[in-house]
């Protein structure tokens, strides 16, 4: 039997005995000396949040190898893990170090998530994947297939979708709270990256930077320069990032996500400044158009950025402010946030993650039950050692459909107008071109 699976095989048994794992309902570390006792990591991309995303699981396993195509960043984790297997490409990173893996994180831009998840998980490697889970709609459906054939535990990294809070107000809505829910309005003050420029021209790559493999799947073209695409610009760019939408909607549309089931729109409408389809534009207003489903009520939801904002008349009778950095306060609505409107009552989340606070109108707060989270890397942990207990953010049930939701409206910011969408089979209905935009090409060497 090979190192990895008698890894497995230890991990799984010592869950159910309770070795190591379980101390009075918590996850604690092993007192044994044993090195099977504790999972051992391989984290794809180091720097910025991947640089918190280490050091959260580090808590909970031992950071085995390391990957980043920026050395300078690997150089730093490195010393700071006293790793030895250090790595620029995930790929070699897999093969070589598969036996002595058991979960991987991948904190990269957007474009790689799904080709590094999808190596890991069909290696058997349990993962982590930074939000939003993929690039494109169908990469999102094909990574939660993959997570339920291969049986491992999946987590997608929006971590204030362990906000308690949060939680409650969404089972709070669940129970009737605010009657039938026909409207929700969620905005965001982002992008505050460049959007909507021309492509710059290409510069000399930085010796520290392995541009080729930065690229990986998607189109190759020319470094443009320092923060134009590495390390944060990125996010602005169709072949890499998914605009404000794609960065900041998985955090925003939690709450209605976990209250309303939202997902399987059946249309999307975008209304936005004319753009080059290489570069996102500075602003949008995107219309999503939700049926019926398994009980929920229809309902429409409007997605505001680069400056948009809900009309000021929806906002009547809330009163709650948020403090601002200077100490004054501000009315409603906060710079980000989400504002639920029942015809019994509405619900304001202010914040990025509902963590400004959450005022109800015109109905009394319900006592209900609802999930408690342990933590959010530790839920991960959790589900490795208990498949029973998955994490609330998996990619099957959660995260996936979250990002299949989010991500259809860049259809429409693409088309500029309205799409029909077939949300079992991932087709858009009255244009087929969108269809490289639910469904990208990768480069030679990348696979989903």
């Amino acid at each position: 039997m090979s190192l990895i699976t008698n890894r497995r095989t230890f991990l799984q048994t010592s869950a159910a005995a309770g070795v190591g794992f379980w101390v009075t309902g918590a996850l604690a570390a092993a007192e044994s000396k044993s090195p099977n006792e504790k999972i051992q990591l391989g984290c794809i991309g180091v720097g910025g949040k991947g640089e918190s995303d280490v050091k959260n699981v580090s808590e909970f396993g031992s950071i085995y190898a390391l990957c980043d195509v920026d050395s300078v960043k690997l150089d730093g984790m490195s010393k700071r893990y006293k790793t030895e297997h250090n790595f620029a490409d995930f790929r070699e990173m897999l093969d070589k170090m598969g036996d002595r893996i058991d979960a991987v994180t991948v904190s990269t831009p957007d474009h790689n998530h799904a080709v590094a998840a999808a190596k890991a998980m069909k290696m058997g490697k349990h993962v982590y994947c930074q939000k939003p889970l993929t690039h494109t709609i169908w990469e999102a459906r094909r990574l939660g297939e993959i997570a339920r054939e291969k049986g491992v535990a999946t987590q997608m990294g929006n971590q204030w979708t362990a906000y308690n809070p949060m939680r409650k107000a969404a089972h709070q809505i669940r129970a009737g709270q605010l009657g039938t829910v026909k409207e929700v309005h969620i905005w965001t003050d982002r992008p505050i990256w460049p959007q909507g420029g021309p492509r710059p021209a290409g510069q000399p790559v930085p010796s520290t930077l392995d541009w080729e493999l930065w690229v990986g799947p998607a189109p190759f073209r020319p470094y443009g320069g320092a923060d134009v695409y590495h390390p944060f610009g990125w996010r602005g760019w169709w072949d890499f990032g998914t605009g404000a939408l794609g960065d900041m909607a998985c955090h925003t549309c939690n709450l209605p996500f976990m209250a309303l089931n939202m997902r399987d729109p059946i249309a999307v409408e975008a209304e936005c400044p004319e753009h080059n389809r290489d570069s996102y534009p500075p602003r949008s207003k995107i219309k999503f158009e939700f049926p019926e489903l398994n009980g929920r009520s229809a309902f429409t939801m409007y997605w505001y950025d680069g400056g948009n904002l809900p009309s000021p008349e929806h906002f009547s009778g809330v009163t709650m402010t948020v403090k601002d950095e200077d100490g004054s306060e501000v009315p409603p609505p906060w710079k980000s946030g989400v504002l639920l409107i029942g015809d019994k009552a509405k619900l304001y989340a202010a914040g990025d993650y509902a963590e400004r606070g959450i005022q109800t109108v015109g109905a009394e707060e319900l006592d209900v039950d609802y999930p408690k989270s342990p933590g959010h890397e530790k839920e991960w942990f959790i589900a490795m050692r208990d498949s029973s207990k998955p994490a609330m953010s998996n990619f099957l049930d959660y995260a996936g459909p979250l990002t299949e939701t989010i991500l259809l409206g860049n259809l429409a910011v693409w088309k500029r107008g309205r799409v029909e969408w077939d949300p079992v089979n991932l087709k858009p209905l009255n244009d087929s071109s969108l269809e490289k935009i639910v469904r990208a090409e990768y480069r030679d060497g990348y696979e989903v």
